[in-house]
């Protein structure tokens, strides 16, 4: 498989992610927790734009990110337009990143560890490429139950 792939996946959920929180009719509602849930929309898009400028920025890239995972959760009240502008840096920096990468890289270790383990960086990115699908799912099921179902 070539990088272009991871890339190419990556980026079409970045924009999908900003089409949910753009359709959201009201701003504060993306951080609005529904009731058995843990996580506003606005902490889940935080999180997804955290987790892949540690791991393709920062691990890949060498970018120096300095990432602060309680913050992606604890923040709140973020406006709309700058998360959005989040995400579009982030889908340029997984384009510059992913660029660099060759297919003998993706059959390399990745440089950190998965868990306990270490994996390839093919399949790491096959894992983040999910992470971000399953927690996009996650926005756009809240954003239709807000919409859509009455309170």
């Amino acid at each position: 498989m070539k990088p272009d792939v991871f890339t190419t996946i990556l980026v079409r959920d970045l924009n999908k992610l900003k089409a949910e929180l753009n359709a959201y009719f009201n701003e504060s509602s993306i951080w609005q927790v529904l009731p058995g849930t843990t996580n506003s929309a606005g902490n889940l898009a935080l999180h997804l734009v955290g987790n892949l400028n540690h791991y393709i920025g920062h691990v890949l890239g060498k970018s120096g990110y300095q990432r602060q995972r309680d913050k992606e959760f604890s923040l709140k009240d973020v406006p709309r337009k700058e998360i959005i502008l989040a995400i579009d840096y982030t889908a340029d920096l997984v384009k510059r990143v992913m660029d660099e990468l060759s297919e003998a890289d993706l059959e390399q270790p990745f440089p950190e560890k998965y868990g306990d383990e270490i994996v390839l960086t093919g399949y790491f990115l096959v894992h983040l490429c999910s992470h971000a699908a399953y927690h996009i799912g996650q926005v756009n099921y809240h954003r239709r139950l807000l919409h859509y179902i009455p309170a």
